[in-house]
């Protein structure tokens, strides 16, 4: 071989090895984002197989407490899987029909059988069978809402406000207010709240809020302000309190609270709907101009300005010290 021949077939090498080097980067590149597509699905996949564990515990065993504690270790991983995938830049199609599939299972169907295993299983035959028949509607309520709901992520024309806005009770909280016959029973025993009528009506109720066009509070936009941090944290120091010693009368209150939030929730959708100026606003501007509209009616005198009375020394028997009287003047 001629010296020429050798040289000719080194730069062969090197273009080819030229040619291949960025095929393994890409190689190196694909496999990386393949792990990277795999965390946030293994998450998911966990978060499925607690939530059925969970139903299987509540069905087979009877433990409620360690049936409750892995369905919320199933909404907390459910939570996670989207925030690891956005933070790992790892989100795909799979993914979500993943993460979908999970909040039926997790959302729906396991919360749905525990109260029918817990609840309305050992009832009469009819009982039992009219039940099982609730079941199945609030099971297809929470799947009609998560239908809905992915179709409205696709919806790029919808106002700014409307991401403040759920339509519709999430369903983590419907899964949450399900089980509330369920607390009550843990809490407090047998009564009208674990009769069939009730824990039948409770399941068909919180359907209906699920698929309805109700608007709920969205906290994924929300900005608490810092005067608000000492009192926030107050709330969570007493919130956990609650859920080390009587963790069923914290499902309780935030049932509770989440209910008596719907009508404000609603209020506040209807002010911000009909103001199209508004719409791509912040919620904290928006509520800066709620307040400024009603003090700017209360001085147009079309809006009634409410005083609160405040009497503390009527109260405590004081009397509110006064200048010297004319009387008392010296002469």
């Amino acid at each position: 071989m001629t010296p020429r021949q050798r040289s000719g077939r080194r730069s062969g090498r090197r273009r080819v090895a030229g040619r291949l080097r960025p095929v393994r980067a890409r190689r190196t590149e694909r496999a990386a984002r393949n792990g990277r597509l795999f965390i946030p699905s293994a998450i998911t996949v966990l978060a499925i197989c607690a939530g059925l564990t969970a139903m299987r515990t509540a069905a087979d065993d009877g433990n409620v407490d360690l049936a409750l504690i892995l369905l919320v270790t199933a909404a907390v991983l459910d939570g996670l899987d989207g925030r690891v995938a956005r933070m790992m830049d790892a989100s795909s199609a799979i993914g979500a029909e993943l993460d979908s599939l999970a909040d039926v299972i997790n959302f729906g169907v396991v919360p749905a059988v525990m109260v029918y295993s817990i609840l309305l299983r050992e009832q009469s035959e009819a009982a039992s069978g009219i039940g099982w028949a609730l079941v199945l509607v609030y099971c297809s309520a929470i799947v009609l809402r998560l239908a809905r709901f992915n179709t409205l992520l696709d919806d790029d024309s919808a106002p700014g406000y409307t991401r403040d806005f759920f339509v519709g009770v999430p369903a983590p909280a419907a899964a949450v207010m399900v089980l509330l016959p369920v607390g009550l029973l843990e809490q407090f025993g047998e009564g009208w709240w674990t009769s069939t009528a009730f824990v039948g009506c409770w399941l068909v109720f919180i359907g209906l809020l699920a698929v309805s066009r109700v608007p709920t509070l969205s906290l994924k936009s929300a900005k608490p302000r810092a005067r608000l941090l000492a009192p926030g944290l107050f709330i969570v120091a007493g919130a956990a309190a609650l859920l080390f010693t009587f963790p069923y009368v914290l499902m309780i209150v935030l049932v509770g609270a989440y209910l008596l939030h719907i009508p404000f929730a609603w209020r506040m959708q209807r002010w911000v709907s009909s103001r199209p100026e508004h719409w791509e606003t912040a919620p904290r501007d928006r509520r800066l101009q709620r307040r400024d509209e009603r003090r700017a009616e209360v001085a147009a005198g079309t809006r009634r300005r409410v005083i609160p009375v405040r009497r503390p020394s009527a109260r405590l028997g004081l009397r509110v010290p006064t200048g010297p009287s004319k009387n008392d003047a010296p002469h």
